[in-house]
C-alpha cells in the first residue's frame, strides 16, 4: 500500500507519532491536523478527506490513490487495511461500504455519456457497468455471455479500461471500436479477435480509463454494480444473475 511503503521507506513513522496531536483539539481541529500532518510527513501523499469513523476513537482518512487509512485521535497510531464490524448478520466490511459510496459519487459525476451499451432484452431488471479491455481473455469470455445477461434483463454498459495504457495498440483498438459507425458490432468483432478498421475521432476512452483508476479498477473485467460494489474478474452469467437476485 502507498501509505505503508512510504512510511517504511522514508522512516517517518516515529516522527509522525511524536508530532501529531500534542494538545487536545476540537473535532474539526483534529481532522484538519490529521490531513496537514500526514501530507507533511509523507511526500507525495495528498489527503482527500479526514473524518471521525463509526468506530469510536478512530478517524477515517482518504488519500489521493483511493486508499483508506485510520488514525487514533491523538495521532499516536496509524492503521492500514479494512475496518470490519460485527453485526447481527455477520461481519460487515465498513471500509468497503465507504468505497462503494465513493465509487457511486465518481460514476454519477462522470455521467452516462460515451458508453457502449448492450441493453437488456425486454424489461430492464439490473444494470452493470463493466470496465473492459478488448484484448483481455476474460473480458472476451464475459462478452460472449452478454446476450445471456441481456436475456436475464441485465443491461451491460462498457467503460474503456485498456490495461496497457494510453498510446498502446489495445488503447488505439478501443478508440477504433468507439469511433465505429456500429459500436456494438465493432465491439463484438474486436472481442472475438476479428480486425476492426483503424479510425479515430473525438472520444472518451482516456477519460473513462482515468475514471477506472479513480474507482479502484486494477484489472479487467471489473464489474461495478448499482450499489457501488465491485466484482473483480470474470463471473459466469448465471452466477452474476443469481448474485443480483434475478434467478
Amino acid at each position: 500500500m502507498f501509505i505503508t511503503k512510504s512510511i517504511k521507506s522514508l522512516g517517518v513513522a516515529a516522527g509522525l507519532v511524536a508530532s501529531l496531536f500534542v494538545a487536545t483539539a476540537t473535532a474539526g481541529e483534529v481532522e484538519d491536523r490529521i490531513a496537514e500532518r500526514l501530507a507533511e510527513a509523507v511526500p507525495g501523499l495528498k489527503v482527500s478527506s479526514a473524518r471521525e469513523s463509526e468506530a469510536e476513537g478512530l478517524y477515517e482518512v482518504q488519500i489521493n490513490n483511493g486508499e483508506t487509512i485510520y488514525t487514533t485521535e491523538d495521532g499516536r497510531y496509524l492503521l492500514t487495511g479494512d475496518l470490519l464490524k460485527i453485526t447481527a448478520n455477520g461481519i460487515a466490511n465498513v471500509t468497503e461500504q465507504g468505497r462503494a459510496g465513493q465509487r457511486l459519487a465518481a460514476m454519477d459525476e462522470y455521467g452516462s455519456e460515451g458508453l457502449i451499451t448492450f441493453p437488456a432484452s425486454g424489461d430492464e431488471k439490473a444494470v452493470i457497468n463493466v470496465f473492459t479491455d478488448i484484448d483481455c481473455p476474460y473480458c472476451r469470455k464475459l462478452h460472449d455471455e452478454v446476450p445471456q445477461l441481456n436475456d436475464y434483463g441485465i443491461t451491460v454498459n462498457y467503460y474503456a479500461f485498456p490495461r496497457s495504457g494510453p498510446g498502446t495498440p489495445s488503447f488505439k483498438k478501443y478508440i477504433s471500436v468507439w469511433c465505429a459507425e456500429d459500436q456494438q458490432a465493432a465491439m463484438s468483432a474486436a472481442k472475438s479477435g476479428k480486425p476492426v478498421e483503424s479510425t479515430s475521432c473525438d472520444n472518451p476512452v482516456l477519460e473513462q480509463y482515468r475514471l477506472g483508476g479513480r474507482v479502484g479498477v486494477t484489472g479487467t473485467p471489473a464489474i461495478l454494480l448499482e450499489d457501488g460494489n465491485m466484482v473483480r474478474g470474470y463471473v459466469p452469467a448465471d452466477n452474476l444473475a443469481k448474485g443480483l437476485g434475478l434467478l
